[in-house]
């Protein structure tokens, strides 16, 4: 298999499955049944298993083609995500309400409960900015963004909060690195010791590791980076170990490109927040966030 299959035929099958037949979802998709067709045989031969069964009385999804198109829906619900925490950043400076987020959250969490709060208020234009936990403490203080989503063990003065969240810190390395061949789990004094590749200070990943260092040894830090994608590169480089988490390292974890090194000793495990200005209770569309949010 080559590439990736394109959204549009991901759509088109999907469309089969829900409606029965390939003209229905041709129509659907407004294209000529020939050219739905075509692109349907285009995605077999790209995944190389059979989609759809075709007979007298049209077209169903085979064995395969359901597993598939149930697959997809997950696939185009992600990209529907996407679109909506980019149509925020992109439009942060004309919203009706203005939210900050910390880089883990707003990757991970924040574009399901956008998508979530525009079923339910479609007309609400959301302002999304993406920094580090420290900005965004600043921008809610400063009345920049009306609510914001930090991570790590503390709160700044003059906010409210709630706890919307957990995650877990994790130990990756590449796989060739010898952490990777361990038969014992890491002690935190063996970690703390030992040059890492970390987030940059103001982040809510690097507070929490501080803190979990706080009464330890603790070496220089190998690398500082300033993104989940950036620290998981120069780990997968074979750079350093590193420290993220658990949210941005699942995929990269079961498709093997990292290795989670067990440890012991050590606790990582932080709070994810929604915080306002104290004494300023929210309304409108800030609170049906937070609610969307806050939801298990």
């Amino acid at each position: 298999m080559s590439g990736l299959p394109d959204l549009d035929s991901l759509k088109l099958l999907v469309d089969v499955g829900e409606l029965g037949s390939l003209g229905q979802a041709a129509r659907t998709a407004g294209i000529a049944q020939p050219s739905a067709s075509k692109r349907i045989v285009q995605l077999e031969r790209r995944l190389g298993v059979p989609l759809i069964e075709r007979t007298p009385r049209g077209s169903t999804l085979t064995a395969e083609g359901k597993m598939v198109a149930g697959w997809a829906a997950h696939v185009l619900a992600a990209a529907e995500e996407l679109m909506r925490a980019v149509q925020a950043v992109r439009h942060s400076g004309a919203a009706h309400l203005r939210v900050a987020s910390s880089m883990t959250v707003a990757e991970y969490l924040v574009p399901r409960w956008l998508g979530e709060l525009q079923n339910r208020e479609p007309e609400v234009q959301v302002g999304l900015d993406v920094v580090n936990s420290a900005d965004v403490a600043a921008r809610v203080l400063a009345e920049e963004v009306e609510l914001g989503f930090v991570e790590g063990p503390s709160m700044a003065d003059g906010l409210a909060g709630r706890v919307v969240g957990t995650d877990r810190l994790v130990v990756v390395v590449a796989p060739g690195h010898p952490w990777a061949r361990r038969r014992t789990a890491l002690r935190g004094a063996e970690l703390a010791a030992t040059p890492l590749v970390v987030r940059e200070p103001g982040s809510g990943t690097r507070e929490t590791l501080d803190v979990a260092f706080k009464d330890l040894h603790r070496a220089s830090p190998r690398l500082e980076l300033g993104s989940n994608s950036a620290v998981k590169g120069a780990a997968q480089a074979g750079a350093a170990p590193a420290v993220l988490s658990g949210y941005a390292v699942e995929a990269d974890l079961a498709t093997g490109r990292l290795v989670e090194v067990p440890l012991t000793g050590l606790n990582l495990v932080r709070s994810l927040r929604a915080v306002w200005r104290r004494g300023r209770p929210l309304t409108g569309p800030a609170a049906t966030l937070l609610t969307i949010a806050s939801r298990p």
